[in-house]
């Protein structure tokens, strides 16, 4: 836009979503992120520059199979910084204008207060000197900062939690990965064992699903899996198909297509845990929010064999969700390939309320009674099915709470607790 004429004029031909538009410093070229829409759930960004104008636009990331994001330009207008997800850690990285990439450090982590989602932030002076967010399974994240293109070692300017690291015994991280039991792909997971883990015990499990469901989990810091680990329990998390930082194919198989064997993935997880030998098997549990709460209602109407379940903040009708969410627009055209009204056996075969007459397993459910994204309503009538066939089932209203429940510290808390309390009162089957 001129903003002395306020005349406007179209840079992108076709049908995006376009984001993280960044300017050169000398003002000749963009860069942004996006793809061509082809309505659906998933689909990969890639890189973009083009001159002020528009003219010449091209795609850098075509070699990456990654999505990338948070753009900013190198000084000399060469080439750009940015951020990317790989077997779920985070990466800062720089691409130049021939699609070469450089990177440049690991292990990006944000201000996590909750679960161990991937993310985080950086940033990078004229020089070439940057600083970014670290974090590890162990410890809350950090500055570190770094040179571009020099061997120099990093360093740590920052040590704000060194006093709670001294305070608080953490639960270790341990990665893993496994072979799907229907076809070819891996599954990458973390086992997180509580504080003075002896690996000669036995200790009740608990899986924990990401939502999303395209996004992941990663090595992180995670304070609320941390605060499980410490009442005894052996903490599974896994990224499932669907997740991203594993490529395109991995990513967009749950097109129109979730929850399906996704649903094994997880099962793959737990039974590759429970090989190691210090699971007590009677003592499976399973808790998931928003798309972890689908998989997790999903879960429980596939096998008998958790003791208990926490689901929060589910879509446990797909037909209802998608005529009460607040991106129902998105929802209906991005999710499936016709309106709910058109092909209503579309929506329900996907739906956890489709298989609540098998279920046997004691389920909460937990939704803040300000949520739009994943409505109450959805926690209400799997919790009505569930009585009405016998099952026992509780339902908690965190009152005040939209989706992601962090308006009030106190409520995350209360979350975590209901779901171990849960557990904890529902030691044997």
């Amino acid at each position: 836009m001129d903003v002395t004429s306020g005349t406007i004029k179209q840079i992108t031909e076709k049908r995006g979503p376009y984001n993280s538009v960044c300017i050169s410093p000398d003002g000749k070229w963009l860069a942004y992120t996006g793809f061509e829409d082809k309505f659906l759930g998933y689909q990969q960004p890639e890189i973009y520059v083009t001159d002020r104008s528009g003219q010449g636009a091209k795609i850098l990331t075509s070699g990456l199979d990654r999505d990338p994001g948070n753009l900013k330009w190198h000084d000399d207008c060469k080439s750009i910084f940015f951020i990317y997800d790989e077997y779920g850690v985070s990466k800062l990285a720089n691409i130049n204008m021939d699609g070469a990439i450089t990177n440049m450090a690991e292990g990006l982590g944000g201000a996590n207060t909750g679960r161990p989602y991937s993310g985080g932030y950086f940033s990078v002076s004229k020089t070439g000197r940057y600083v970014y967010s670290k974090t590890s399974g162990q410890s809350p994240a950090e500055l570190v900062t770094g040179q571009f293109r020099n061997p120099v070692p990093e360093m740590q300017i920052t040590h704000l939690n060194k006093q709670l690291l001294l305070a608080k015994k953490m639960g270790k991280v341990e990665e893993f990965w496994t072979k799907s039991s229907v076809d070819n792909f891996k599954t990458q997971g973390w086992i997180l064992t509580p504080p003075d883990f002896d690996s000669s015990k036995k200790y009740p499990l608990i899986l924990e699903i990401h939502g999303g469901p395209y996004a992941a989990y990663g090595p992180g810091f995670s304070p609320e899996l941390q605060l499980m680990a410490s009442q005894g329990y052996v903490i599974v998390y896994t990224n499932p198909r669907g997740s991203t930082s594993y490529g395109a194919d991995f990513s967009a198989y749950i097109n129109h297509n979730y929850p399906s064997e996704d649903y094994n993935d997880l099962m793959d997880c737990v039974d590759f845990v429970i090989a190691k030998g210090y699971t007590d098997v009677s003592r499976l549990y399973i808790t998931g929010g928003s798309g972890g709460g689908v998989l997790t209602a999903w879960s429980i109407g596939k096998t008998n064999r958790f003791t208990a379940a926490v689901v929060a903040k589910p879509v446990i009708n797909w037909y209802t969700h998608t005529l009460t969410a607040d991106q129902y627009p998105f929802f209906s055209k991005y999710w499936f390939s016709k309106m709910p009204w058109e092909d209503p056996m579309q929506y329900l075969n996907r739906s956890p309320i489709s298989l609540v007459g098998n279920v046997k397993t004691p389920t909460l459910l937990l939704t803040g009674d300000l949520d739009h994204r994943t409505p109450i309503s959805e926690s209400e009538q799997y919790y009505q099915a569930l009585k009405l066939r016998g099952v026992e089932a509780a339902m908690v209203r965190i009152v005040g709470e939209g989706h992601e429940m962090t308006s009030h510290p106190s409520n995350l808390l209360r979350k975590v607790a209901y779901i171990i309390g849960w557990f904890d009162e529902h030691k044997t089957k």
